[in-house]
């Protein structure tokens, strides 16, 4: 099959969820003998670059401001697509969604993965909330394929916007605890001594929280935080003004440095309470380790009874959960190899592009049918 995907940054992924599941993926399905093309955003793609883990870059330029800069670039790369022979052109954000009528109309089979309800993030105005919100409605109603990577996204669709969908997990990898150790070095780090967070900076990502309760936890622990935001340097600015000493903020980490942090941490914090699926919670299963989640569905969906949860956007029990891992390490080691378990029985990335494949070639059976 000839797949493209659009509405991400591009590969190799350096920013976020997508970016991540457009590599991982998308290396997966050129094993398999597809042929992928991934659109990229130029400045998040060196000049030049054209070809990563057998996948075919396209960079193209998009409009650098908050609100444009996805809209623009899955434009213009719906555009270059419409007039290349594609099989499956596999679109990410529901943002995207009125974009997905150019490669319809051009008869190509077109896949929306609408991510999570986006209009309930915090960093997004009420005119960014009501363009979500109208998007979703419209993904719904579309003749395009739609999916969902949660239930709880897929229950969301089904009950409130009338549209069925079908639901694909993110995948992760399994990685050795300890592995990379000697990575650590550079940032200050010894292997199992410090608590990692990793997220994008964002309101509704509870940076601030996660810092408020780890202050209140007498440990020499140091909370190590990655992660950053383009457009909330605001809110970055006052959780570091909000950190004591022990916290480290190591800004955008990504490619082995990652993994070597997630598999040597003591214990990961999910804070986040919007979205779907979290690739980074998922991840962290990966690395092994003792996950601190937030009580909210899609985080239990996802890690089961494979981690500790923290009540919904109280500080206070987020404190109280680090300071029950920090004294047990034998339940921290329990929790590490629940996680592992979970990744082997349902998020391996061969398991979930498998079931991509099947379901490709399903549509495209149909469609040679119609």
């Amino acid at each position: 099959m000839r797949i493209a995907i659009l509405g991400t940054r591009g590969v190799p992924g350096s920013y976020g969820g997508f970016e991540t599941f457009a590599e991982e993926f998308g290396a997966e399905l050129v094993s398999r003998g597809h042929q992928v093309t991934v659109y990229c955003r130029s400045k998040y793609v060196p000049r030049g670059l054209r070809e990563h883990r057998g996948m075919r870059l396209v960079r193209l330029p998009a409009i650098p401001q908050k609100h444009t800069e996805t809209l623009s670039h899955t434009l213009l790369s719906a555009m270059h697509a419409a007039f290349r022979r594609y099989d499956i052109v596999y679109v990410c954000n529901s943002a995207n969604a009125p974009i997905c009528f150019l490669p319809w109309l051009r008869g190509q089979t077109t896949v929306l993965n609408v991510d999570g309800l986006e209009w309930e993030r915090e960093k997004w105005g009420r005119v960014a909330r009501a363009y979500y919100r109208f998007a979703a409605r419209l993904a719904a109603r579309m003749p395009i394929e739609v999916v969902t990577d949660a239930s709880v996204i897929q229950d969301y669709y089904r009950r409130r916007l009338g549209r069925d969908t079908r639901c694909f997990a993110y995948g992760t990898h399994l990685w050795d605890h300890g592995y990379g150790s000697d990575r650590l070095q550079r940032y200050g780090l010894e292997p199992g001594k410090y608590i990692l967070y990793v997220s994008r900076m964002e309101p509704e990502n509870n940076a601030l929280m996660v810092v408020d309760a780890y202050r209140t936890v007498e440990t020499d622990i140091p909370l190590v935080m990655v992660g950053d935001a383009p457009y909330a340097r605001m809110y970055v600015e006052q959780v570091k003004r909000r950190a004591d000493a022990r916290v480290k903020f190591l800004g955008s980490v990504y490619g082995a440095d990652y993994h070597a942090l997630g598999a040597n941490a003591y214990a990961y914090i999910q804070a986040t309470e919007v979205g779907g699926t979290h690739p980074a919670l998922i991840e962290a299963m990966g690395h092994r380790s003792a996950v601190i989640a937030h009580d909210v569905p899609e985080h239990r969906e996802v890690l089961s009874d494979a981690g500790v949860y923290f009540r919904y956007r109280d500080a206070e029990d987020l404190g109280e959960q680090l300071r029950r891992l920090l004294a047990d390490p034998t339940l921290a080691l329990g929790y590490r190899e629940r996680a592992a378990g979970r990744v082997r029985e349902h998020y391996s990335w061969p398991a979930v592009t498998e079931a991509y494949v099947e379901y490709f070639q399903e549509l495209l059976t149909n469609d040679a049918g119609r």
